[in-house]
């Protein structure tokens, strides 16, 4: 297992107190970095913060989806640690769970707005802080980020666009020493899971019985998803930029030694299909 060394480094870990977050949290700290977490609630916050004494690691209450928060959440960060290396962003919301025509609109705009706008607050925050010095930036994007994700439009539709942000930001900030990448982490059990199962039929039945076959099975570590995050946010991952990264299968830990083979090429990215990728001659 690949040995993460994050010494040194202060990290801000948003949607750190739950799920793939918390676990990123503790794995961050093993790994020697501090780390500022955040979350919606006074009472999250202060249960982990109380549960780590002795660490490096502070936090404050912040809704990622409103510019004050997010302004505040790095301010406190940086005052706090001194500086703000790198990011991982975990907070996101399932959204509506249904046909899109039985969904209601306010639902689903609350959805994009947590999971895509609010990380589009954290990126730009994130570079204006970084730019100059550098700094390496994580996000999550995962159902829906690279096949269709039916009755979960508002979720699909927020991670797809966050894979693209990714691709869009490592453009504009190339050559500056900020870098950017997401994470797919697999089927994790998490709270998630739970607004599919209260759902029921609502879900597609055929979502709906992969959800219990995962659940029952224990779906994919958190630790997966959480070790690929601290992975790329660390100096060992210097030069890879614009990726999604599928934690449970794309090997990550030997990137290091494949950069060749994947910097500046479109492994690891989106891309549309046409027919001649499919052996057709007709366009």
């Amino acid at each position: 297992m690949h040995r993460l060394d994050l010494h040194g480094t202060s990290l801000i870990v948003t949607g750190g107190t739950q799920g793939i977050g918390l676990t990123t949290v503790d794995t961050a700290l093993e790994a020697g970095a501090s780390v500022t977490v955040c979350a919606r609630t006074v009472a999250d916050v202060t249960r982990v913060l109380e549960s780590r004494q002795g660490k490096s690691i502070d936090g404050i209450a912040a809704d990622v989806s409103r510019p004050d928060d997010v302004r505040a959440l790095f301010s406190h960060a940086t005052e706090r640690f001194g500086k703000v290396d790198g990011v991982i962003h975990a907070a996101a919301v399932i959204g509506p769970i249904g046909r899109v025509g039985d969904v209601e609109a306010d639902a689903w705009w609350n959805c994009v707005r947590v999971d895509l706008f609010g990380t589009f607050l954290i990126v730009a925050e994130a570079c204006r802080l970084m730019e100059g010095r550098g700094g390496r930036i994580v996000l999550f994007s995962g159902g829906g980020a690279t096949t269709p994700f039916p009755r979960y439009s508002a979720y699909a539709s927020s991670k797809v666009a966050v894979a693209r942000l990714v691709e869009s930001v490592a453009l504009e900030y190339a050559g500056s020493g900020i870098e950017i990448n997401a994470v797919a982490p697999g089927f994790v059990a998490t709270r998630m899971h739970d607004a599919t199962l209260a759902a029921g039929s609502s879900a597609g039945d055929d979502y709906l019985d992969r959800t219990r076959v995962e659940l029952a099975g224990g779906g994919v570590s958190p630790e997966v998803g959480a070790r690929c995050a601290c992975f790329l946010a660390s100096r060992a991952a210097s030069s890879i930029t614009g990726k999604i990264i599928a934690a449970p299968w794309d090997d990550w830990e030997h990137l290091p030694q494949r950069l060749p083979l994947i910097v500046g090429t479109d492994i690891f990215t989106l891309r549309r299909i046409v027919p001649r990728d499919r052996g057709h001659d007709w366009q």
